[in-house]
């Protein structure tokens, strides 16, 4: 039984390293490609370190990694962009996810539906209603474009989670606040919203990360450099490597490390809270 218990150990070992070395090796190529002052195009052979150790790439993604456009401005749209989409998601969808929870109402059911497949359908079935309303409203091609397409995008993985928090928070307890001559909004943001804050909170970081790292809907409403943003940036720089461009792929690995940082701190703050909560609603 001993000797059945160490080899089921020692295959849990060696399945949670081989996992661990899958995802840790493309983001060591990625920081190698940032170090590494040999490139000057395509690597086009496998090295495990750089073959010279230089920081010029990282000091001039720093600068301005995209044609004229400066790194600052790449970072101010993302933040912009996704902090908006995330607060118009948590917002709007607070409401619905609330209604959702606590009343019974003709059509919960097939709403609740509608937004699963919404949240499941892709989002390239969503790109030319999209594009046809955001025109007639005169600003596809602006920052708000972005905004409003990444919040929609995000709302429905918003609705659900808050759903499920505002579904552990116990009746009584609203209630109780009835009887003490609170009124309906009032027990909603005095009590119910401070106890499910920590879930809220969730879904507002995961929406906010899902409109950071977005890319392929935003050039369906960018036309200037001026309004991309640092994902969008990094996917025209692979398309201008493979069709040949000057810049070396240190760029590309500076540029992509970089954008990676803010995602880093976001999570080492709210480790424990994302891993508590993200999968399981308000989890005690």
């Amino acid at each position: 039984m001993h000797k059945i218990s160490f080899l089921r150990q020692l295959v849990t070992q060696l399945s949670l390293a081989l996992i661990g070395l899958f995802v840790m090796l493309p983001i060591w190529g990625m920081a190698r490609l940032a170090f590494d002052g040999s490139l000057k195009g395509r690597p086009t052979e496998f090295r495990f370190l750089p073959k010279a150790w230089s920081f010029d790439a990282l000091l001039q993604v720093l600068d301005r990694p995209y044609q004229s456009v400066d790194f600052q401005v790449l970072l101010k749209n993302s933040l912009l962009v996704s902090a908006g989409a995330a607060l118009i998601a948590i917002l709007l969808g607070m409401s619905l996810a609330y209604a959702f929870a606590r009343f019974r109402f003709p059509g919960r059911q097939s709403g609740l539906f509608a937004l699963l497949l919404t949240a499941v359908l892709p989002p390239v079935a969503f790109m030319t209603p999209l594009y046809i309303i955001l025109s007639l409203l005169h600003i596809r091609t602006t920052l708000m474009a972005l905004v409003i397409t990444y919040a929609a995008f995000a709302m429905p993985f918003c609705i659900w989670n808050m759903r499920a928090a505002f579904q552990s928070i116990p009746k009584e307890i609203e209630e109780a606040a009835f009887l003490d001559g609170a009124g309906d909004f009032t027990s909603f943001v005095f009590i119910t919203l401070p106890l499910a804050l920590p879930s809220i909170s969730v879904a507002g970081l995961i929406a906010f990360l899902m409109a950071y790292s977005e890319f392929t809907l935003g050039w369906l409403f960018v036309e200037k450099a001026e309004t991309l943003t640092l994902a969008m940036a990094i996917y025209a720089m692979v398309q201008t490597q493979y069709s040949g461009g000057a810049q070396p792929w240190s760029f590309l690995g500076s540029l992509a490390i970089i954008m990676s940082i803010p995602v880093v701190i976001i999570f080492l703050i709210f480790q424990r809270t994302l891993l508590e909560r993200m999968m399981f609603g308000n989890a005690e």
